[in-house]
């Protein structure tokens, strides 16, 4: 949902259809009520008075384009602009009222006072596609791969001229990770016996090693001298 508190921000039918487009989306289309419903709860939370946020219809992906059509058929030239086959509909008392209005919006002027169809909240309108309100865009769910991406590649057989047989290609890269992963531990169990083996052969080695009288640090003198002072 698209909402801009500066009026200059808004945009056209045309450029919110642009910039759905431009993020992976398209403008809002609605299958059926449970949908409907969907949308009102989350403009609910969005227009809590704490957010500061108030009146601003929001363009959806439901227009028309039947110039020089009569009144009478004007409902029915209404399509969804990512091709939706969904009649659903939640028009305001006395829409659409056509002529040049052929983009349309959800009310949503929480502040303005009722009409003949009660508030102005979340019911269809039609209007100008040249004016400027926020917008609704709709997304399709993200699908994470669980799988190897395969590479698919076509071949046909000698002889064969109807179809092709579609091949499958893994890769080698998924193959040496097979086979590297289960020979970890044992790298890890000879990395840990080696090791030990250092360990107690530096051990051992000095253990062996003995101080020889030529390597004492402690001096003693070998001709006797007669100090001053001293008695024996």
């Amino acid at each position: 949902m698209a909402y801009f508190h500066e009026l200059s921000s808004r945009v056209s039918f045309q450029e919110a259809r642009l910039a759905c487009e431009s993020e992976g989306g398209v403008l809002l289309s609605l299958e059926n009520e449970a949908e409907q419903k969907l949308i009102e709860s989350m403009l609910q939370n969005l227009t809590k008075p704490e957010t500061g946020i108030s009146d601003g219809d929001f363009w959806i992906g439901l227009w028309r384009n039947g110039n020089g059509q009569t009144s009478g058929a004007c409902p029915d030239l209404y399509q969804w602009s990512d091709g939706s086959s969904s009649q659903y509909r939640n028009w305001y008392t006395d829409e659409p009222s056509c002529g040049s209005e052929k983009c349309v919006v959800m009310y949503h002027q929480p502040t303005a006072n009722p009409g003949l169809g009660g508030p102005y909240l979340y019911q269809w309108n039609d209007d100008r596609c040249n004016m400027k309100h926020n917008y609704i865009c709709k997304y399709e769910p993200e699908i994470n791969p669980t799988a190897p991406v395969e590479k698919p590649y076509l071949t046909n057989q000698p002889g064969d001229t109807h179809q092709n047989v579609v091949v499958t290609e893994a890769g080698i890269i998924p193959n040496l990770i097979y086979v590297v992963i289960p020979t970890i531990p044992l790298l890890l169990l000879i990395l840990v016996a080696f090791g030990t083996c250092c360990f107690q052969m530096l051990h051992k080695s000095k253990g062996r090693t003995k101080t020889s009288p030529n390597q004492s640090t402690l001096w003693i003198s070998k001709s006797t001298r007669k100090e001053i002072g001293m008695e024996v």
